[in-house]
């Protein structure tokens, strides 16, 4: 199996680091926009909600913002607006509905406005906790779906990969979108502008307390 393009196939995160225009112009975007309400571009509203509440359980509110605080879910819904390929963006329409019909069903409601975040954390912890090797299956089904779809075949993904698909890129999106936010950049991160010193073997508690260098 070819892993990489498998993992393109999957990802809609971590191969769009280049910092185009395009990237730029949606960070400096989600600044702007109003913490309390927004109007989602690419997802329903409905399905905006519950992104929302999936970020905040990947990463909630402790000494630090939860993720919403940080407009993590209004960047992942400008991402998939702007930057994704359609091939791409129809995987995730596919892969959430799933996950959300699932956390319906489970829950014995009909609207996914209805949802609460105990349903919905419920089907993120059962998506995520899988075993080394059905994360090997998932690639594989995962990879096979992508390849029917590149040569206009019929294709139908399990639904337990494609909530497992769904879970493990909205975690690295969160966490990406979590990290390149304003707020966590200059005050959680270590944060230096203008480089100084280049100190090669520098114990990290002095230098940062133990931070993590935010660029």
């Amino acid at each position: 199996m070819d892993r990489r393009k498998a993992l393109k196939n999957m990802g809609l995160a971590m191969g769009y680091t280049v910092a185009t225009p395009t990237l730029i112009s949606l960070v400096q975007s989600c600044k702007s926009e109003p913490a309390v309400s927004w109007s989602p571009q690419f997802f329903t509203v409905e399905e905006a909600g519950a992104l929302t509440q999936l970020v905040d359980i990947i990463l909630p509110k402790t000494d630090t913002p939860s993720a919403s605080e940080v407009q993590v879910d209004v960047f992942i819904d400008r991402f998939a607006d702007a930057v994704m390929e359609k091939d791409q963006q129809d995987f995730l329409r596919m892969s959430m509905a799933k996950f959300l019909d699932k956390a319906k069903a489970e829950s014995g409601v009909e609207n996914t406005a209805d949802l609460t975040q105990e349903n919905i954390e419920a089907v993120l912890a059962e998506a995520l906790k899988v075993s080394d090797e059905d994360k090997v299956t998932y690639l594989d089904m995962i990879n096979s779906y992508h390849e029917s779809k590149e040569n206009d075949l019929d294709a139908q993904l399990d639904d337990s990969a494609s909530r497992y698909a769904f879970a493990d890129n909205l975690r690295s999106l969160a966490i990406w979108g979590y990290k390149t936010s304003e707020y966590v950049g200059e005050e959680v991160l270590a944060y230096l502008p203008v480089p100084g010193e280049y100190i090669a073997c520098g114990d990290l508690e002095e230098l940062t307390q133990g931070k993590a260098w935010s660029l």
